[in-house]
């Protein structure tokens, strides 16, 4: 069991935990949630390295403990001549050289006893992983993930996604008594992201992930750590029921809030009454009512409810543009083929209008990006761009479009703005305000640097946006923000992304990039292939009518119709047991 108990922590200009505490046990495989930069990834690197770092309160964790790490910030090494299968039974082969190194020496050496023991320790970590079954068990991992296809290939020539994928596998195989993974969804394809899902759920061991994945949370966890503005809470069951129990919560501390500003105005209306009586007599028994009222006024207002789990903020995320484009078609792709070592894709055509909102998906390493890319410089003959057209573009590499050494305020006034205190005005929107505001963006976390990228391509008011990745790394308050802009937006988007919600709650088709060459797609036949491929019989029914009755439920809090709310609450909860 790892244990933290009354954990606090700060940074010189942001303050992290404050008294926060959780424990982790055998068996439990726990997704770590909370909105971008509000320090999950530190508290990993706490639990790895526990003598780095200077905080108050305890982190018990047993001194044997072996913890297993697969980091958001993995590269592929292209120098790396090994194949799939070496690379994962690495440690594996190690050890057994090490012991046939022992059996060699042992012929020649008068220490026995000396190689005896180092013997006998090398054996008994073999055995921990269970070693004699190595083969086999790596062989059944990569089936498990789809990816007997690969094992033979060299680690350099893998995707990112593939990459990934057998770092997940080569930890599991170790058998750490801890597991962490830090969103080791992002940039997944469709296929891998369930290949993730296969090997998390088949993991016997304990397991801690950061993921704002909507998909892996509502299909592999049975327990919730939630950090949110410095404080943190547990749940010991699935995502799903989190949100509904929060979503109880909610309804219980509005109908409450209500009945307590009421009473707050009551007495308020008392208190008026009795200073306007003690104006005319001054009987002191009129003045000692008078200040009792004050008190009790006062101690109402002091224990007005507070829930920072319940009702999170979602950043304002707005994309408006200048001018629509006039002409029938915004983008007219015609011929387009890409090639670097292989042909990528080969005679590409297709249409996009002024106000198309379009999900460019397929495999990791099909040439999406490059394709999005060519688009957006418009440096190819096959690409035609309309001269109305105002173009903003987001990578899902940050650093082409945020400079590490530049803080949040110098982005902004290089981005155009006029003053720091139209800068501070706008980003409020966004969340970031006070001292983060002078921030380099190299100290940000990853979803804070994706949100600041959409803070600079909203403000490029542009009526054609290309987006790679728009949601990776942005917690899932953000996503469906950012779901919520894309539907209001008058403009055309391109947007690559293999986020299942964001491409169905968003976009109009789907462009899919198949044998070298893109088809078009409708929402309902790309719903079909997800469907067959990924989900559960029903599952997408349920979702949709789960999720028109969270906006009933939403519209009669609006209306403080908390009987009707609760209602649906029923309702929803019994929709719940079918997702």
């Amino acid at each position: 069991m790892i244990k933290v108990e009354d954990l606090s922590f700060s940074f010189p200009q942001k303050e992290l935990y404050n008294h926060i505490s959780f424990t982790l046990e055998e068996g439990q495989h726990c997704a770590f949630i909370g909105t971008s930069g509000s320090g999950k990834s530190t508290l990993i690197d706490i639990l790895m390295d526990v003598e780095r770092y200077l905080f108050e309160g305890k982190l018990e964790i047993d001194p044997d403990c072996k913890i297993g790490l697969v980091s958001q910030f993995s590269q592929v090494d292209k120098t790396k001549e090994v194949t799939v299968f070496e690379y994962i039974a690495e440690k594996f082969i190690k050890i057994q050289d090490e012991i046939t190194a022992i059996y060699a020496e042992m012929a020649t050496t008068s220490d026995m006893e000396a190689l005896m023991e180092k013997h006998q320790l090398a054996s008994d970590a073999f055995d921990a992983m269970d070693g004699d079954n190595f083969e086999s068990t790596i062989n059944k991992q990569l089936n498990l993930a789809n990816l007997m296809k690969i094992k033979d290939l060299n680690v350099s020539d893998l995707s990112g996604g593939e990459f990934k994928l057998i770092q997940v596998m080569k930890e599991m195989l170790q058998r750490p008594d801890l597991m962490i993974m830090d969103e080791p969804d992002v940039f997944l394809d469709f296929e891998n992201l369930n290949s993730l899902k296969k090997l998390i759920n088949s993991h016997k061991g304990m397991l801690l992930v950061i993921t704002h994945n909507r998909y892996l949370l509502n299909h592999c966890f049975n327990k919730i750590i939630h950090l949110e503005n410095t404080e943190l809470q547990e749940f010991d069951g699935r995502y799903i029921d989190y949100n509904f129990s929060l979503l109880q919560t909610k309804i219980e501390l509005q109908e409450l809030t209500v009945a307590e500003a009421e009473e707050i105005e009551r007495n308020e209306s008392i208190v008026d009454n009795l200073r306007e009586i003690a104006t005319y007599n001054s009987e002191a028994s009129r003045g000692r009512a008078l200040k009792a009222r004050v008190r009790f006024t006062e101690r109402l207002e002091a224990r007005r409810l507070k829930a920072p789990f319940v009702d999170i903020k979602q950043p304002d995320i707005r994309l408006d543009i200048d001018h629509e484009i006039e002409s029938r078609f915004a983008i007219n792709v015609r011929d387009y083929s890409v090639s670097f070592d292989e042909l990528l894709l080969e005679n590409v055509s297709f249409k996009i209008k002024p106000r198309d909102k379009v999900a460019l998906i397929g495999p990791n390493g099909t040439g999406k990006t490059t394709l999005l890319r060519d688009i957006f410089h418009n440096n190819k003959e096959s690409i035609d761009i309309k001269t109305d057209a105002k173009m903003a573009y987001l990578s899902q590499f940050q650093g082409e479009m945020l400079q590490d050494s530049n803080t949040i305020l110098d982005e902004f006034i290089e981005a155009g703005f006029k003053t720091y205190e139209e800068i501070i005005a706008y980003l409020a929107d966004y969340g970031f305000a006070g001292e983060i505001l002078n921030q380099k963006i190299e100290s940000l976390s990853g979803g804070e640097k994706n949100l600041l990228q959409l803070a600079k391509v909203s403000a490029s008011h542009a009526n054609i946006l290309f987006l790679d990745e728009p949601t990776s790394h942005l917690d899932t308050y953000t996503q469906i923000a950012l779901e919520k802009a894309i539907a209001d937006y008058k403009g055309a988007i391109i947007m690559i992304s293999h986020d299942f919600y964001s491409v169905v709650n968003g976009m109009d088709y789907v462009l899919i990039i198949e044998d070298k060459t893109v088809k078009k797609m409708s929402m309902e036949e790309f719903k079909q292939m997800i469907y067959d491929s990924h989900f559960d019989k029903g599952y997408l029914e349920a979702e949709k009518n789960k999720k028109a009755v969270e906006m009933k439920i939403e519209l009669a809090l609006k209306d403080t119709n908390f009987e009707l709310a609760k209602r649906l609450a029923d309702e929803l909860e019994e929709l719940i047991k079918l997702v």
